[in-house]
């Protein structure tokens, strides 16, 4: 037991491992899509939101392993996860029906840092207020500017015309995986 509550302090090495399972949720994220469509009968934002599975078994087990959240504070974190990824999509196609004006790679900058943005933010928010998630502002920073920043890749999905492939998702997963899992670290117990 006290092995497990020891390793809270991520090394390099095991934020390359976060980064690359968030390269592998964020590849098959794009892949879920044609899974989720089969389903009849559900609402779009449920689709949208089961799109997130991946990144959210992620999310879960980050939350597991590197805070001291009880059990049931990493399912609400998945859960708050694939609340993000709703909110994200929609903001996203929302400012770029508002975006309309200006040119099409303008509208996918702007709607993909909107959606970076929103994603991160309900992300900070729902876990930063779970019992052992990190009050100071500044712990949480680096993962609204990473989500922020890696969201406008979504005008390079555009301009590439990437459909069941992505640079969007896999770089934002890797990048918010990477960042959540530093604002978890708590201080080794000696």
């Amino acid at each position: 037991m006290t092995e497990a509550i020891i390793s809270t302090d991520p090394s390099r090495h095991h934020l390359l491992k976060i980064a690359g399972l968030g390269v592998l949720t964020g590849i098959l994220t794009p892949l879920m899509v044609p899974l989720i469509d089969k389903i009849d009968g559900t609402p779009g934002d449920l689709r949208i939101g089961l799109v997130a599975i991946p990144f959210a078994i992620l999310v879960f087990a980050l939350l597991r392993r590197c805070s001291a959240n009880p059990w049931w504070a990493a399912w609400i974190a998945a859960v708050v996860t694939m609340i993000a990824f709703v909110a994200a999509v929609n903001i996203a196609v929302f400012v770029d029906g508002q975006a309309d004006p200006v040119g099409k790679a303008a509208r996918n900058v702007l709607s993909g840092l909107a959606g970076g943005f929103v994603g991160a933010l309900l992300m900070v928010l729902g876990i930063g207020l779970l019992p052992a998630g990190p009050r100071v502002a500044a712990a949480w920073l680096p993962m609204l500017v990473t989500g922020t920043v890696a969201g406008a890749l979504l005008a390079l999905d555009n301009a590439l015309d990437l459909d069941l492939a992505s640079v969007l998702y896999p770089v934002w997963q890797a990048g918010v995986a990477t960042t959540l899992a530093l604002a978890l670290r708590r201080p080794k117990l000696s």
